[in-house]
């Protein structure tokens, strides 16, 4: 059975990353939800997808320019709807709190040359503190990746870097990881085939029309990603 990872929570229905949108997706009782983690100015980590506050808030700036509690303040679902307004970005050691024990978790580390190591330690470190090593996986580029498993060789890491195509799975493999996270237009059949002959799991990103649903669970996927997580899970059980 194909699993339903929430991304970003159930974020077509609901203002991304935000406790809202999380709250949503374990109502339906999704097996996974992935979400976003990017460094404060103040080396704090916040649940964000954006290098900026600018779309998702009704503030501005870089978030590695604010500091955790100027991010606080800001109003992070009136963007979405007046239903939510109120909704706040989220640390991750509240996110976790929130999502820990009900769902596999997701957790997309967003690293640049500048805070890799900063961001990616604090996280893996998190992560073991929780003991969520076999509750939760970390996803990033590839240089994040062999960072994350030198400080964790147990952590499970899906490798983000997924181009060029042709030697995704090969490189994937190189740098220890068990979990694939291609774009869905890279997947077929046969790349479904290669991967899971190596052990590979292959979770595509992402999927919100059915038609796409339907071809992604025939070509054998072992998860999908979607910002409608009921669609899918209607889907799936009408199969």
């Amino acid at each position: 059975m194909v699993k339903v990872f929430a991304h970003r929570g159930a974020s077509g229905t609901h203002p991304e990353n935000t406790a809202a949108a999380f709250n949503q997706a374990l109502v339906l009782g999704v097996e996974a939800v992935e979400f976003d983690v990017r460094l404060s100015r103040d080396s704090r980590l916040v649940v964000i997808h954006d290098a900026t506050v600018d779309r998702t808030s009704d503030g501005v700036g870089q978030v590695s320019d604010l500091a955790l509690d100027e991010i606080g303040k800001l109003d992070a679902g009136g963007w979405f709807g007046d239903a939510y307004r109120g909704q706040r970005f989220l640390t991750v050691e509240e996110a976790l709190g929130l999502l820990q024990g009900r769902a596999r978790l997701n957790v997309h580390v967003k690293a640049t040359d500048q805070d890799r190591e900063a961001v990616i330690s604090q996280t893996v470190a998190m992560l073991a503190e929780r003991s969520l090593m076999g509750s939760a996986f970390l996803a990033s580029d590839q240089e994040s990746i062999v960072r994350a498993r030198q400080l964790a060789p147990e952590l499970d890491t899906c490798n983000l870097s997924t181009k060029p195509k042709e030697t995704y799975i090969a490189r994937s493999l190189s740098v220890g990881c068990r979990i694939l996270q291609p774009g869905h237009q890279q997947v077929d059949a046969e790349f479904v085939s290669e991967a899971h002959r190596h052990g590979l799991e292959v979770n595509p990103f992402y999927a919100d029309e059915e038609s796409e649903m339907r071809r992604l669970i025939a070509c054998g996927v072992d998860g999908i990603l979607t910002n409608f997580p009921e669609r899918l899970m209607g889907l799936r059980a009408a199969l």
